[in-house]
């Protein structure tokens, strides 16, 4: 069923106040470090003790809609999580009317009551097991057992932070490649939509959440690449086998959504070179010491502007590295479809080249080299095997080559969209972790040195 959220009441308004000061230190709070301006666009009853508030934070450029799950519980009169008595309390946000109010995503309440509203085919899963994924950022992840016995999870339930009007692509595209049946991506078991009042006062509808099947013993490709680069062991393997299944899950794309035809593909040439050429503007003026890569990225557009056409576009993952797939077993699985949560979502859900999600896993192989420790020859090696084994992996088990752009075309396209992304790294790392900047800038000597 579609919910739809109530103006705000005076609980609502109460609630909010109680957790205005602990809302900014939330890793997924969007406005960190400057001061938002907190609005109730409304509230959600999902059940008697379980609100939902959604809460419009806006700063500067940033203005999103923020999904707060709470509980209330009874008070014992002090300020820590056992002050709220019963199961699976959480932490203890705040109090209103002589009530605790507790950080409610993970609470036994809430999974309960969201599992009651939400559609999809299910999973027998107990409320009573939720347990919040440590380390995440945009949104929060819960995984839930069938018992409390039970010897692993067998789902996750991922509660959107930031909701927005329209299709979540981690809600929809998954399900979509579930029905045409690719067995790359955790299989949906519920999902959640609500309608509410836009800033506008115009009636909007999204995703709450989504809860997908658990991958067993799985692990995180970024930590288990680290891990493998630590030991001084190849990558090449298990490269190879994640380039196939990138290309399996493009192809189920293709069958799933089809192509793009409004970019011909003698256009498509003119539009890449025109993006790594602006997005080279835009990086300098942000970190003027790549003022020096110009002739490289000059070089790279003509060669991009050379191409007579180029694939057709598709619809992507958008946000591919490392880090969005898990190992378990002999397997490969992709997920988080989501993009860029705080881009619009006509960007996260433009086609594209195929050959950009392929770029995205081509830089992570940089990272782990570097949050590995590898240096100097040990790390041209282990990337240069790692980079070689992914390609292969991924021509290999490509379902169709596109007939409309040959290999070296192809190769030439790879190389400037992965100029782009690094361009892009070089800008967020000079702003966030400055300490990491030479890791793209040792990317940009490869490719636009």
């Amino acid at each position: 069923m579609t919910l739809v959220v109530t103006p705000p009441d005076d609980l609502d308004v109460a609630l909010l106040d109680a957790v205005r000061d602990w809302l900014p230190g939330r890793r997924w709070f969007p406005a960190k470090g400057t001061q938002a301006e907190l609005a109730l666009l409304g509230g959600l009853a999902l059940a008697d003790d379980v609100r939902v508030l959604l809460v419009r934070a806006k700063a500067g450029s940033i203005d999103a809609v923020l999904q707060v799950p709470l509980v209330l519980a009874p008070a014992t009169g002090g300020d820590d999580a056992s002050d709220a008595t019963g199961p699976g309390s959480t932490d203890v946000v705040g109090h209103v009317d002589g009530r605790a109010v507790l950080d409610g995503a993970a609470h036994p309440a809430f999974v309960a009551a969201w599992l009651a509203a939400a559609d999809g085919p299910g999973a027998q899963v107990d409320p009573a097991t939720a347990r919040a994924v440590s380390g995440e950022q945009s949104n929060t992840s819960v995984v839930l057992r069938t018992a409390p016995d039970a010897p692993a999870p067998a789902a996750i339930l991922k509660v959107l932070r930031a909701v927005a009007a329209g299709e979540n692509p981690d809600v929809d595209v998954p399900r979509r490649l579930v029905d045409v049946g690719s067995a790359d991506v955790p299989a949906p078991l519920a999902w959640l939509q609500a309608r509410w009042p836009d800033a506008s006062g115009a009636t909007v509808e999204g995703y709450l959440g989504a809860m997908s099947a658990f991958v067993p013993q799985a692990q995180d490709g970024f930590e288990l690449a680290c891990d493998v680069a630590r030991r001084g062991e190849p990558f090449d393997d298990l490269a190879r086998d994640l380039g196939a299944v990138v290309a399996g899950v493009h192809a189920d794309l293709v069958r799933a959504f089809g192509t793009d035809g409004s970019t011909a593909p003698e256009d498509g040439p003119e539009q890449v070179a025109a993006a790594v050429a602006n997005r080279f503007a835009w990086a300098v003026s942000a970190v003027p010491q790549l003022t020096r890569f110009a002739p490289g990225v000059e070089a790279v557009v003509a060669q991009v502007r050379a191409l007579p056409v180029a694939p057709p576009r598709q619809r992507v993952h958008g946000d591919l590295h490392l880090g969005q797939v898990l190992r378990s077993g002999a397997r490969w699985f992709v997920t988080d479809f989501e993009g860029e949560p705080l881009a619009p979502l006509a960007a996260r859900t433009r086609p594209d080249l195929a050959l950009r999600d392929v770029a995205g896993m081509l830089r992570s192989l940089d990272y782990v080299a570097a949050v590995a420790g590898l240096t100097g020859d040990a790390a041209q090696s282990w990337t240069d095997a790692a980079r070689a084994a992914l390609l292969d992996g991924y021509a290999r088990a490509a379902v169709a080559q596109p007939v409309d752009a040959d290999a070296d075309g192809r190769a030439v396209l790879l190389r400037a969209l992965e100029l782009d992304k690094t361009l892009y790294e070089a800008v967020y790392e000079s702003r966030n972790r400055p300490t990491w900047l030479p890791i793209p800038l040792a990317g940009l000597e490869r490719l636009a040195g």
